[in-house]
């Protein structure tokens, strides 16, 4: 029995303190620490702090993470409201909710820094393509979102620009198509052969150290300067026959080498 007048006690105390006056409510918690009335405070201003949360809705942030930031928001401008001020409450908790959501997207939100002045503009510009594309019925172009928020263009293009730092994608994330298991990483990137072509510089310069100096000159003007047998004939006064044949012999030479090139 005991428990069911309880509960009917609180149910009209709830009750009750819904149909009281806001500075009525204010003052039970400030004053005596009523948690009822503060609890009371909150449930009639949650949905101005969803509206605000709403505000900063976008593909990166669920809306429910923006709720929880602005109902804590909402929570510390109950807590320190002054009553004696003679401003509304409104007025007071706007701000202070706005300043959690703006502090949440600056120090939780981005995965990399980005000044803050970037930050707050990217979201203003996000807000501006929503409103401007409701308005129009298509996507807004650059030069419409720079003239709607008062803005240099090239202004909107960093904020754009920064905006893929917010949430960049995972490498393990699944790209489309028909395989199931591919991921983004397995389509970024490829081979570099430079790396091939070094490795096998490095093998044949050291190889090179076993050709004479006439050998070394015969493969210099062949395949660097490009010239003919003939003309390095002439140049190194040999018949074009012994330039044949130090070309072959030096690249046999050469190609063991860079098969085998332990034995060096």
């Amino acid at each position: 029995m005991s428990n069911g007048t309880m509960s009917n006690g609180t149910i009209d105390r709830g009750a009750a303190l819904a149909t009281r006056p806001v500075n009525e409510l204010f003052a039970a918690w400030q004053t005596r620490g009523d948690r009822h009335a503060r609890e009371q405070l909150v449930r009639r201003y949650l949905p101005l702090a969803n509206k605000l949360a709403y505000r900063y809705r976008g593909p990166h942030e669920p809306i429910d993470d923006l709720k929880q930031v602005a109902s804590m928001g909402l929570v510390k401008a109950i807590d320190r409201f002054d009553t004696s001020r003679g401003i509304t409450f409104q007025s007071f908790a706007v701000p202070t909710i706005l300043g959690e959501l703006k502090r949440y997207f600056r120090d939780c939100g981005w995965v990399v820094h980005v000044p803050r002045r970037v930050q707050e503009l990217s979201l203003k510009v996000d807000q501006a393509q929503r409103e401007l594309t409701a308005r129009t019925g298509r996507p807004p172009s650059f030069q419409e979102v720079a003239g709607f928020l008062e803005v240099p263009v090239e202004d909107v293009l960093e904020a754009l620009d920064a905006g893929h730092a917010h949430k960049p994608l995972s490498f393990e994330a699944p790209t489309e198509g028909d395989d199931e298991s591919s991921r983004l990483g397995d389509s970024l990137g490829e081979i570099d052969a430079s790396f091939e072509r070094i490795e096998l510089g490095a093998t044949i310069a050291q190889a090179a150290e076993q050709l004479t100096e006439r050998e070394k000159r015969v493969l210099a003007l062949r395949f660097i300067e490009d010239r003919t047998q003939s003309e390095i004939a002439r140049e190194i006064g040999v018949s074009q026959m012994q330039v044949s044949r130090i070309l072959r012999s030096s690249l046999d030479r050469l190609a063991a080498a860079a098969a085998d090139p332990v034995d060096l």
